[in-house]
């Protein structure tokens, strides 16, 4: 068994948030919380990545968009956001295994030298990701069928992949999910989030645009009939694949 940590990269700025989303990965993915070093790159030093120190890196989602022009970003996407375009860049470069939920998505595109676009943003909800042929032969995608549901939310995203990555599922609006050689994975999707959590980020992100702010009660009312467990198999298959 490989017992390197697992590097978690994490924008969201709110404490309680990034605490959630840390401890979701770890009880979802199956990963022993003292096993991962958490970067919180909105505040933390960003300074060089040996990637050998790690068995794989995890980056969580955020309220960043790489869509927006700079004079719209928020000041701690700005602070990392460079940084983390060249960081992937050395992901991809190396075929570090790598696993980008939500923002992740953008941030493969971006170093890949492709933006994403405010036209395939979708509305916080269950949506169906349809998995390609290429899907069906992926070990990360391995017991979740043709089709299955994913809490989307999201404003920025992207219709094709870019250059040298492959598509591996998509919903009826945008790409879902995308590889770049063989370990390099994004999911537009949140396999790590449960009922709890995802009512805690309905919460902090309520007048953020995601969704109208008076309909965050009937999001809730809905959600407590989703079921979260179909997409969290893909957390689940990279850390059995990569981690444990």
């Amino acid at each position: 068994m490989n017992q390197q940590s697992v590097l978690l990269l994490q924008s969201r700025p709110e404490n309680d948030v990034s605490d959630n989303e840390f401890e979701a990965i770890c009880r979802v993915g199956g990963v022993a919380p003292e096993r991962v070093v958490r970067l919180r790159m909105d505040r933390d030093e960003l300074g060089e990545i040996d990637l050998d120190d790690y068995a794989a890196v995890i980056m969580g989602g955020g309220p960043a968009n790489f869509a927006y022009p700079d004079e719209k970003k928020l000041p701690e996407q700005k602070r990392y956001e460079v940084w983390l375009i060249n960081l992937m860049r050395e992901i991809i470069k190396e075929d570090k295994p790598f696993l980008g939920l939500c923002l992740g998505v953008g941030a493969v595109a971006m170093a890949q030298g492709m933006k994403p676009s405010f036209d395939y943003g979708e509305i916080t909800d269950m949506v169906e990701v349809v998995v390609n042929d290429a899907g069906k032969h992926d070990p990360l995608l391995d017991g979740l069928g043709e089709t299955f549901t994913a809490l989307s939310g999201h404003k920025e995203g992207i219709g094709e992949v870019p250059a040298g990555c492959v598509e591996l599922a998509r919903s009826d609006k945008c790409v879902h999910m995308i590889r770049a050689g063989q370990n390099v994975y994004a999911t537009q999707f949140h396999p790590e989030l449960d009922l709890p959590g995802f009512a805690l980020r309905v919460e902090a992100y309520r007048d953020h645009g995601y969704f109208a702010p008076e309909e965050g009660d009937e999001i809730l009312a809905q959600a407590a009939q989703w079921d979260f467990t179909k997409s969290a198999k893909v957390l689940q298959n990279f850390v059995k694949r990569y981690v444990q």
